[in-house]
């Protein structure tokens, strides 16, 4: 498959390419950046040296980078993949998004939390989360990537919305992450002296990775779930581990638990569970497409608290991406993903 990324030279663009370059099917044939225009990715990106030395391109010539392309990855900010589906409409060529233009099914949801008027409105979108849309990825034009914190947030808690074994109103998620979530660009929030030896909460009651969360479950439940989501920041470059709480139902057993985790995830390539009282921990996905999970019953009272760790820029962003990727092309899902987490 042709394949060319648009922004691919941020942190999900260059995961990408990483991973691409182990991936037997996939040719790339552009990548993009509007900063960057006509440097080698790998003068920004040295660990590509006589890897990659692909020149940087604009993506303002799309209708030209559509017609050489299978597939085209999107890793831009918020408000512009929109505007490149729209282009590429009657295209055969089909697209993989990082953000979130596409993510919601209600599109004044999306301009709700993101504050930019959504321009393709009508889109033809799938959710881009392997595990719970499989089916719909198959053949969707528009795959539109999970989030970071949400793939980590979801993956926890499917099992237990699917099968009704908690109550819907009490759902708590506690995630933190390393600092690559927030992107490449220079931020003094970020800068190593203010994160360095400190962990912080921050957007508390107002990511936008919450109402994609709260959808992604009232699919599977069919109920409205409301959530509270508060997203941490650690001195760390990549990894999220998050801790979701919730109330269970009267008389739910362990062994209800753990059957409801082992159906839904039993034969999954990518999680591992490592059942009840197990500690996911972020060292042991660094670099992977794994998502491991746990989870512990307090019976003090009677709610269960699920773990669960990514690599927020490969099961969280690139490494989700090539597996849709797989998915939507018919080819084997661990393709170009079968890395061992580096360790220590």
């Amino acid at each position: 498959m042709k394949v060319s990324i648009i922004g691919a030279t941020g942190y999900g663009g260059a995961e990408l390419l990483r991973i691409l370059h182990h991936h037997p099917q996939a040719e790339i044939v552009h990548i993009t950046s509007e900063s960057h225009t006509g440097k080698k990715i790998s003068e920004l990106y040295p660990h590509f040296r006589g890897i990659y030395d692909l020149e940087l391109e604009s993506f303002k010539d799309i209708d030209r980078i559509g017609d050489d392309s299978d597939f085209i990855f999107i890793a831009l900010p918020a408000g512009h993949a929109m505007k490149i589906g729209l282009a590429l409409e009657s295209k055969k060529t089909r697209i993989i998004d990082f953000g979130a233009d596409y993510r919601f099914s209600d599109v004044k949801v999306y301009e709700e939390w993101y504050g930019i008027p959504h321009e393709h409105r009508n889109a033809s979108r799938i959710y881009g989360l392997a595990e719970l849309y499989r089916d719909e990825i198959r053949s969707a034009k528009i795959i539109a990537n999970a989030g970071c914190y949400t793939t980590a947030s979801i993956l926890a808690l499917a099992p237990l919305v699917k099968h009704h074994l908690i109550e819907s109103d009490s759902i708590i998620v506690d995630a933190c992450s390393g600092i690559s979530g927030a992107g490449r660009s220079p931020n003094l929030g970020n800068h190593f002296p203010e994160m360095y030896d400190n962990f912080k909460a921050y957007k508390v009651a107002s990511h936008r990775h919450t109402p994609e969360i709260e959808q992604a479950l009232e699919d599977l439940s069919g109920e409205k779930i409301t959530i509270n989501f508060t997203p941490h920041l650690l001195p760390m470059s990549r990894g999220i581990l998050a801790t979701c709480y919730a109330n269970l139902k009267p008389d739910v057993s362990k062994e209800v638990i753990n059957a409801a985790f082992v159906k839904m995830y039993g034969d999954e390539k990518f999680i591992r569970l490592l059942g009840r009282g197990g500690y996911p921990e972020t060292k042991f996905v660094r670099g992977t497409n794994f998502c491991d999970i746990a989870w512990h019953h307090d019976l003090r009272t009677n709610r269960i608290i699920v773990l669960s760790a990514i690599d927020n820029l490969v099961k969280g962003a690139a490494g989700q991406a090539v597996q849709n990727f797989n998915i939507a092309c018919g080819f084997d899902e661990n393709t170009g993903l079968d890395s061992i987490a580096v360790y220590p």
